[in-house]
């Protein structure tokens, strides 16, 4: 008798499957169980989005990444495991845990994990960063020595990080592009480009284990020749507004009232991006799924109610 693929492949654990941010977690859990495949998903709280993971097929487990005890149960009996989880106070210590235990398991196929692709230019030295990349960066470190089989994800600045959310924002209001980014150059990419491939990876891991995938939009320009994309795709002029950094942090960022360790994670992105720190072009999306990444005039298209009043 034919097996079907869930018969065949252990359940794969997804963490941070009802995280916020693109929604990364939930779009890899959906991914998979749209192939047939077994998902273990891991969620904070039992709510409603736990419930629309359960309405995939997956099952659903509640636990904290930073409890061994909750990892630990909800990683018996997986063969793959996804570690994602948004930009938090607690990062450091949840991937720590995390890992801790998944090498005390000692019987997953791939350990992939999401990272982002500043600790590329990042040493022991590196000062500039945020308190986030910084963990990030180490986090790598560790796993680099920790015998798992690693696939590590480094995007760069998601379409849908308040970083841009917010610049996009002004656009209904005043027809422009707030952003405090002088002439650099950027190539932010969609997170569904992002779960894509994690999917791929998490459904047929042997050809990538060690490998790293540095993921970018479709090309890096600046924000005038981004606003040009967004003018066509919405077929209406969108101009760009380059705003003092300090005034951007002052006046866009801080009333949306972040957490002090988000604050400080977004606002130094700002800076990074004015100091044309992400100005980077990468293949990693059509080198694992085969297809160009997504550019910003199609996210427009996809996502018009961001984008009017």
């Amino acid at each position: 008798m034919d097996r079907t693929p869930e018969d065949r492949v252990l359940p794969i654990l997804v963490t941070g499957a009802a995280g916020s941010v693109g929604g990364v977690g939930r779009s890899v859990v959906e991914g998979l169980r749209r192939r047939g495949l077994p998902v273990r998903a891991m969620v904070h709280r039992d709510d409603e989005r736990a419930d629309a993971l359960r309405a995939t097929g997956a099952e659903v487990v509640v636990g904290d990444l930073t409890r061994a005890g909750d990892v630990d149960e909800a990683l018996a009996g997986c063969g793959r495991m996804y570690f994602g989880m948004g930009v938090s106070a607690q990062y450091l210590e949840a991937a720590l845990t995390t890992m801790a235990v998944a090498r005390a398991y000692g019987r997953l196929e791939v350990f992939v994990n999401m990272s982002q692709l500043t600790v590329a230019e990042m040493d022991l030295t590196s000062t500039s960063e945020s308190v986030q990349q910084r963990q990030q960066w180490l986090v790598e470190q560790v796993l680099g020595w920790s015998g798992l089989p690693t696939v590590q994800i480094r995007p760069t600045v998601f379409m849908e990080n308040p970083l841009f959310r917010v610049g996009f924002s002004s656009i209904a209001k005043s027809g422009s592009i707030r952003l405090p980014f002088g002439r650099a150059r950027t190539s932010p990419v969609a997170a569904g480009d992002v779960a894509a491939v994690v999917e791929e990876i998490l459904a047929d891991p042997t050809s990538h284990i060690g490998r790293i995938y540095e993921l970018t939009g479709r090309r890096s320009e600046d924000i005038a020749a981004m606003a040009s994309e967004v003018s066509e795709a919405l077929g209406r002029p969108v101009g760009y507004t380059d705003v003092p950094l300090q005034e951007w942090i002052d006046d866009d960022l801080r009333p949306l009232g972040l957490p002090d360790h988000v604050f400080q994670h977004i606002s130094t992105m700002a800076r990074l991006h004015s100091e044309n720190r992400y100005d980077r072009k990468a293949e990693g999306v059509e080198q694992v799924i085969g297809r160009p990444p997504t550019g910003v005039a199609d996210y427009v298209r996809q996502n018009p109610s961001l984008f009017s009043s």
